[in-house]
């Protein structure tokens, strides 16, 4: 055991200078001093006997030994976050702690509606809140203790340290437009025509996103002269049909947009940027009755669907 006691405040700060990268961000996050934060780092690395984190240009990132300790701070500020959850409610005579889910867009608007409403139906007691966002973003969330499940793309190994992944299906990234398009009226459709269009590309640091620029510069595309990044579904379905623009998405997000011929496909074989969706929670984080469930709400509605 280290001589010197962790205290809550040592995994809180560990979590968040983690997340930010910066001990300035971590600091106004929450709400103390830089100087109040680096002694408290110091204070844990003393008690773990190892550096935690190094300086990274002007920012600094976590060490080996870090990522190894986080992937537990994680889980116990995640334990005690929902045991003050479980008592608060238990006093206000409610059921158990909510259910915290992470989902990507295509996720969200396919996946979860059906899931949730089998959710609903088993009566767990625990409430469940749904965050939307980049896949990055929810896996920091999930390894930070913020997330209970995040429902998205495989991320890439370095980025999975601590996390356990479950496969739901494979989807793959498409390019879109609207009904009428000038590349859908052409006789013979010519790649190279994309150039000629505004292009919605998903946001760097996106999981699609190195999937989407691989896929273009092996088709002779190293750059798009009118490119907008979003990851906005609620955009893009705005934008195509008063416009001529592209939209480079996973195919799961469009899906109602296609049945309703609203937004249709560019005859483009993209079978190669096909990728791994599923379930991934914190490896040696403690499973509960609500999470078991909805898992299997997600495997139903999956299976449903036949994907």
């Amino acid at each position: 055991m280290p001589e010197i006691a962790i205290k809550f405040r040592h995994l809180t700060t560990l979590i968040e200078v983690a997340r930010q990268k910066s001990i300035g961000k971590a600091a106004g996050v929450l709400h103390v001093s830089q100087p109040a934060v680096t002694k408290t780092i110091r204070e844990l690395e003393a008690a773990v006997d190892a550096k935690l984190f190094e300086k990274d240009g002007r920012g600094i990132r976590i060490t080996r030994y870090g990522e190894v300790f986080l992937r537990h701070a994680g889980a116990s500020v995640a334990a005690v976050q929902r045991g003050f959850d479980s008592v608060a409610r238990a006093r206000g005579g409610d059921g158990g702690p909510p259910l915290r889910l992470g989902a990507l867009p295509t996720v969200s608007a396919r996946i979860m509606p059906n899931a949730i409403r089998l959710y609903i139906s088993e009566r767990t007691g625990s409430p469940i809140k749904i965050v939307t966002g980049e896949n990055i973003v929810l896996l920091e969330q999930l390894r930070g203790g913020d997330l209970d499940l995040v429902v998205g793309r495989l991320a890439a190994p370095e980025q999975m340290g601590g996390l356990s992944f479950q496969h739901l299906y494979t989807e793959q990234v498409v390019f879109v437009v609207r009904r009428g398009h000038p590349l859908l009226a052409a006789k013979r459709f010519e790649f190279a025509r994309i150039r000629e269009f505004p292009v919605l590309m998903p946001t760097r640091g996106s999981i699609i996103r190195p999937f989407a620029e691989r896929f273009l510069i092996s088709h002779g595309i190293p750059d798009i002269p009118v490119e907008i990044e979003t990851v906005s579904d609620s955009f893009g379905r705005a934008f195509l049909p008063q416009s001529d623009a592209i939209w480079i998405i996973s195919e799961g997000v469009i899906a109602t947009d296609r049945a309703t011929g609203v937004l249709d496909l560019l005859p483009i074989d993209t079978t190669e940027t096909r990728g791994s969706v599923g379930l991934t929670t914190r490896a040696e984080a403690p499973e509960f009755p609500a999470l078991d469930i909805l898992k299997r709400t997600i495997f139903e509605t999956v299976a449903g669907l036949g994907l």
